[in-house]
């Protein structure tokens, strides 16, 4: 990789790298071992959060569903993971191109590129192109969850290959590649630290438009839909949680205090949420469940994502019982309207990340005002919440509007909704010929 472009990763890798940028000119990086574990952790844990959410969506669904919708997890690390590297990488990190839309390089295509290039954080590029992928792949996979028990594999497979391609990585590239359109706005860039616009608002608003599209699921509302296994929902939660301090701690791309910031306003804002909504339960049903306790861990996982750079714990504390009243208020919502975002990935992952992008301006830490102020003179709150409004409402048209045309292909080509009958019967059975449990006559 040339300095020219090693340089332009300072910026990619964002504030994490204050502590040792600059380098002097024409001083090659060196490995920096603990920065490098570090992030190679991180990568891990972030991977973990697949399967934690295969399981915290697999057990909200019925008995004959689970497999099916385990696999639509599973199949994004399939999928996404060799999509990423042959590339998706190039698309999302390489130079801008046609426009900006997208970046591209024909030196990443495959990683070729990057067999020996240490970025100047003193990482591997191998680290750091692993540990973006795997954020390519669980958002698509959180996309799932607004259309589970309805949608088949092949159909499903095709979605998000062309998904990944046409708008996780343009968004991608816009807010975190150093010329991307959103990195570039206002005094610092719209703030999204760990993807806040990129992963949890793109995959939310996408699963809402795809369960408009498809419809709702055969009886809803009217049949009773119950989870099959809240414990594998905890246990899902659970995973969820520790691979998130993976998600945010590792977007420093740094092991010093910005990354032991980022970890816990990570921790206070999930436990925060999770008190809300159990508050909320008792208050208003005087029954704390644990669903309602998986919700709010969530909400207040998604809500700090974007923020946990920026935010101090009191902060993260209100983001966190925010996100919750107001997710919690979503999902409400969603029952009195009718729609049918099975999972709640809209009611979740859509609003939280959306309260994340927009409410982080009002707590952001002195410091970081200061800087912009010292880059851009009178920059100010209202400044930046337009930055990051004008982010966030351009995340949902373009995610919407390419989602439905995705859709629209992928339901003409090869088939996206299964038959009443496969419904009926269950994905499991149907499509996968198998059974969640080897028992039979279960829904």
């Amino acid at each position: 990789m040339s300095w020219t472009r090693s340089l332009r990763f300072a910026a990619i890798l964002g504030v994490g790298l204050g502590a040792g940028l600059p380098l002097a000119a024409g001083t090659a990086p060196v490995n920096d071992t603990g920065t490098t574990a570090w992030m190679l952790t991180s990568t891990t844990l972030v991977l973990l959060m697949v399967p934690g959410l295969a399981m915290f969506y697999g057990g909200l669904v019925r008995t004959k569903n689970v497999l099916g919708t385990m696999m639509h997890s599973f199949s994004a690390m399939a999928v996404v993971g060799v999509l990423w590297t042959v590339v998706g990488y190039a698309l999302s990190f390489g130079p801008n191109a046609l426009g900006g839309l997208v970046g591209w390089s024909r030196d990443l295509v495959l990683l070729r590129g990057i067999d020996h290039t240490i970025l100047p954080a003193g990482v591997p590029e191998y680290a750091f192109a692993m540990f973006q992928g795997k954020f390519a792949i669980i958002t698509p996979a959180l996309i799932a969850g607004a259309v589970a028990e309805r949608i088949s594999f092949r159909g499903w497979v095709a979605f998000i290959t062309l998904w990944v391609l046409l708008v996780y990585c343009p968004l991608c590239h816009w807010v975190w590649a150093s010329d991307g359109y959103f990195f570039n706005l206002g005094a610092k860039g719209a703030i999204d630290f760990a993807g806040g616009t990129v992963v949890h608002i793109s995959s939310g608003v996408a699963g809402l438009a795809l369960a408009l599209f498809l419809g709702a699921r055969h009886g809803y509302p009217k049949t009773a839909m119950a989870p099959n296994n809240l414990t594998f929902t905890l246990i899902g939660a659970g995973l969820l949680w520790v691979g998130w301090f993976g998600f945010n701690a590792g977007s420093s791309i740094a092991s010093n205090l910005e990354t032991a910031r980022a970890l816990t306003v990570t921790q206070v804002a999930a436990a925060a949420g999770a008190l809300t909504w159990v508050l909320i339960e008792i208050i208003r049903e005087d029954k704390p469940t644990s669903l309602g306790m998986a919700s709010g861990i969530l909400a207040g996982l998604v809500v700090i994502t974007p923020a946990a750079g920026v935010v101090q714990v009191g902060g993260a504390i209100a983001l966190g019982a925010i996100a919750s009243c107001t997710c919690y208020g979503m999902i409400m919502l969603k029952n009195r309207l009718g729609y049918d975002d099975s999972l709640d990935a809209f009611g979740i992952h859509g609003t939280g990340g959306i309260v994340g992008a927009l409410g982080l301006t009002f707590f952001i830490r002195g410091s970081w005002w200061a800087e912009a102020a010292a880059k851009h003179p009178g920059w100010g709150l209202l400044s930046q919440l337009k930055v990051q409004a004008f982010a966030v409402a351009t995340t949902i048209v373009f995610s919407v509007v390419m989602t439905l045309l995705i859709a629209w292909l992928v339901e003409k080509v090869v088939g996206f909704r299964v038959a009443e009958g496969v419904e009926k019967t269950g994905l499991d059975h149907e499509i996968h010929g198998e059974r969640a449990y080897g028992l039979n006559n279960l829904n």
